[in-house]
């Protein structure tokens, strides 16, 4: 039995479907994320399983019960907001137990429930708090915990490390996950950062225009992307364009001296694109191989990597390298030699997403 199916789920406002006919299938104990762009419909998606939001047509199940039409408090979800939506005017403890009462939970069992949680989120010593006292990360963690208070299903989080900077959002994604590792709650996970989703996620659904355009692990959706929408918004930035022959037996470049040989039977003969992930672009120094010849326009550090931006004819092209800058052998405006891993492209119609 699936945790939770959503089965042909559609909302519109003002004649417009912020989700269109959506079908998803969430295993038990999955971590699950919708990733897309602002406005692609994601929040709304997560919306509806809440209860937030009605779809106009379609149904939502949590194990082998109908919620469509279940107001939140009676779907035994616990939601992540992503500003946490904690009681200034409460402490820790408080603002943990407050939905525990609400249910009707005694004092004492609320008192046991919040200090199970807090240990589970590593807060124990926070009981007494202030909320306003708190670091960013540990209000992540107070919303967590009194996500958790309620024993839910399902675990939901909408978008709820974008107020954090970087070197707490990837310490807090990295905490929410062995969370979800250890309590092995089902938690469905709304993100617009293509990191978090690949870093966080077991499987993850695509979603555009309120459409979903693909799902699969992280691995199948950077490597196997299905649409050209997937291999864009997951950073395949370098697009080529050419034609499919009649035989569908080659693809003629228009940008570059060659052809692209392959079987490509899914395709109709005509204009196409062919889209390569930044690994797939490589520089070589002059007179030490490459197919064509370019130059480098910049050259942007990323830590443990360098991006290049590169320069062929018409044409500018990203390619990741590794390295320490020390030894990386050009400099921006130098002649290097291109060449491409052409068993990492991906070609797609022309209009494709």
């Amino acid at each position: 039995m699936k945790a939770l199916r959503l089965q042909g789920v559609t909302r519109r406002f003002d004649g417009r479907a912020a989700v269109d006919n959506v079908d998803l299938a969430i295993e038990p104990g999955e971590f699950f994320s919708i990733l897309g762009p602002s406005g692609s419909g994601k929040s709304t998606l997560l919306r509806i399983v809440a209860g937030l939001e009605r779809p106009d047509r379609g149904s939502v199940w949590l194990g082998d019960r109908e919620i469509t039409a279940l107001p939140p408090q009676e779907r035994n979800c616990g939601m992540v907001f992503q500003n946490y939506a904690l009681f200034p005017h409460m402490t820790v403890g408080g603002n943990i137990a407050f939905g525990l009462r609400l249910r009707g939970m005694t004092a004492v069992r609320a008192r046991v429930r919040v200090r199970d949680v807090l240990e589970r989120v590593s807060l124990a010593d926070r009981e007494n708090a202030d909320v306003g006292t708190l670091s960013g990360g540990e209000q992540q963690r107070v919303a967590v915990a009194r996500a958790l208070a309620i024993e839910p299903d399902l675990l939901l989080f909408d978008e709820p490390l974008s107020n954090l900077d970087v070197s707490l959002r990837q310490r807090t994604r990295a905490e929410i996950r062995a969370l979800q590792k250890r309590t092995g709650i089902t938690t469905l996970y709304v993100t617009h950062d293509q990191a978090e989703a690949l870093t966080i996620s077991d499987r993850i659904a695509v979603i555009h225009n309120g459409c979903v355009e693909q799902i699969g692990s992280p691995t199948d959706l950077y490597h196997r992307p299905e649409t050209g929408f997937v291999a864009r918004f997951l950073g395949w930035d370098n697009t080529l364009f050419g034609v499919l022959d009649s035989i569908k037996r080659r693809v003629k470049f228009a940008d570059i001296p060659g052809f692209l040989p392959g079987v490509f039977n899914t395709l109709d003969p005509g204009p196409v694109m062919i889209l390569m992930p930044p690994e797939a672009v490589r520089a070589t120094p002059p007179g030490k191989g490459g197919t064509h010849a370019g130059t480098i326009e910049s050259v942007e550090f990323r830590g443990a990597s360098y991006l290049l931006t590169l320069r062929l004819r018409n044409l500018l092209l990203q390619s990741l390298i590794a390295g320490d800058h020390a030894k990386l052998p050009w400099n921006e405006g130098q002649h290097v030699g291109i060449s491409f891993d052409w068993h990492a492209a991906k070609v797609f119609p022309v209009d494709s997403r």
